[in-house]
């Protein structure tokens, strides 16, 4: 589970404390399989103008299980009604110095002038046989369901129409989490989620506190919560008075609800550790390099990567670039000219030791 290296790759050198392309272009260029996504973030879609006029996705797999606990595979997708919309990295830059707080802004006076931003809601819907027979893992993250194979299929509208009244109780209380999940909505075998469902509540307590479901922006609306879940610090409630706080019990228990119990489902294949980094990483980028993005919009891209990735020491950039090679060749070689001319300038890291030995190793 590469999850918490991830996270940390992206975070400031813990010597330094400065942010570091080396930490972040080492991790990225020696897993090829991050290689879809960052695309996706130094394309033009990095950059979105605002909140509105951004595309929001599920990302993992999920489970989809009906009242006959029937279940299929699914991707959860919200498209945006107002039309996607980007910035230019001088045009970001310039909102970087002068109007930090643009994307909020935009949101906000959006919604307080009656002009509510909306999202197309839509599933991608997947069967266990499908799902066996597909010539990739179809829980792997860093891979798309090809539209073609399982088209979008539309089924509501996100609609903000209301702002926070207060943004510390409304917002920075928050805990958004991947293991609440409404009946009928379940993980899937996708490794990154299973990993997610418990780092999200972990991290949650830590930053907001044992009781932070008890918080009225991570309550239910209207229901009273009945459960054995009971004292520990900062409680806010009554703690659910006498009732028993033990399970089974004689008394006034609150019982489980076979509604909201997990869906069967059949396991076969070994159970092992698998090393995934050899699977076929770059077909999929090779299509958004290739198919999707125009010729500008490749151009842009190619400078973002480099502008980025000069800052990196030189056998760090060789690896990252030989991944992009990978994809097409026109991609890597665009990319190392771009950093044959950085590096010309001195933009590039020398060989400097950022980092201390392990005391363990």
């Amino acid at each position: 589970m590469l999850f918490p290296s991830f996270i940390h790759s992206q975070k400031r050198n813990p010597q330094t404390h400065m942010k570091d392309p080396d930490m972040v272009w080492d991790f990225w260029a020696l897993r090829p399989e991050s290689l879809h996504q960052v695309c996706f973030l130094f394309s033009d879609r990095g950059i979105p103008d605002g909140h509105r006029h951004m595309n929001g996705y599920g990302s993992h797999t999920f489970k989809l299980v009906n009242c006959k606990n029937e279940a299929v595979y699914c991707k959860f997708h919200f498209k945006t009604d107002q039309g996607i919309r980007n910035l230019t990295v001088e045009e970001a830059n310039r909102l970087a110095a002068e109007d930090p707080d643009y994307g909020i802004h935009d949101l906000y006076n959006a919604i307080a002038n009656r002009n509510f931003p909306s999202w197309t809601f839509y599933i991608q819907v997947m069967t266990f046989q499908q799902a066996e027979k597909y010539p990739f893992n179809p829980f792997d993250l860093t891979k798309i369901w090809p539209h073609k194979d399982y088209p979008l299929i539309p089924v509501g509208k996100l609609v903000l129409d209301r702002n926070p009244a207060n943004y510390f109780a409304d917002v920075e209380q928050i805990a958004f989490d991947p293991s609440n999940m409404p009946p009928g909505v379940e993980p899937s075998p996708d490794k990154m989620l299973q990993g997610r469902l418990f780092s999200y509540p972990d991290t949650h307590r830590h930053r907001l506190g044992a009781n932070y479901l008890q918080l009225p922006v991570n309550c239910p609306y209207k229901t009273r919560v009945a459960n054995y879940q009971r004292d520990g610090p900062m409680c806010s409630t009554d703690n659910q008075g006498g009732a028993p706080n033990y399970y089974p019990n004689s008394f006034s228990a609150p019982e489980c609800q076979p509604l909201v119990r997990e869906s069967k489902f059949h396991v076969s294949a070994d159970v092992s550790r698998y090393n995934s980094s050899d699977d076929d990483n770059v077909s999929q980028v090779r299509d958004f390099y290739t198919k999707v993005l125009s010729e500008e919009q490749r151009k842009r891209l190619i400078e973002n990567i480099a502008g980025h990735m000069k800052g990196a020491q030189l056998f760090i950039q060789k690896r990252a670039v030989k991944n992009f090679s990978d994809v097409h060749p026109d991609f890597g070689s665009r990319i190392q000219v771009l950093l044959d001319k950085y590096n010309a300038e001195g933009h590039h890291k020398r060989n400097v030791k950022t980092y201390t030995q392990h005391p363990n190793l």
